[in-house]
């Protein structure tokens, strides 16, 4: 599986982006999907899953309310919505496959990762 991930940018705090992984080799229709972002001199951390098995979602508390991520299974992609960002949403977002249908939320549980796209939220 290949994933590309797409539309990251720079926009002012409060602003709305919208994320695309699209995948490639395999569906995933069935696989745990998640979003993780790294700023720099941080470790990366969880912003968003996906469950395979029933469509599930969790998220952090830090972007509870205001990130949501979805599947558009015709297209074999996830999206991660981003709304009223702030400057701590800052970061390098990666999306990531696992062939756990089960929701994940540990990097270590995740097989495939996308190349990242960079987010810039300024104050």
């Amino acid at each position: 599986v290949q994933l590309q991930a797409s539309g990251g940018g720079l926009v002012q705090a409060g602003g709305s982006l919208r994320l695309s992984c699209v995948a490639s080799g395999r569906t995933i229709r069935w696989w745990s999907m998640g979003w993780f972002r790294q700023a720099p001199g941080k470790e990366r951390e969880f912003v968003a899953a996906l469950s395979g098995d029933d469509g599930s979602t969790r998220y952090p508390d830090s972007v509870k309310g205001r990130f949501t991520i979805s599947i558009e299974k015709a297209k074999n992609t996830v999206y991660l919505q981003m709304n009223k960002l702030e400057p701590d949403d800052t970061g390098v977002y990666y999306c990531a496959a696992s062939r756990f249908r089960a929701i994940q939320t540990m990097a270590v549980s995740f097989d495939y990762w996308g190349q990242g796209t960079q987010v810039t939220v300024s104050s």
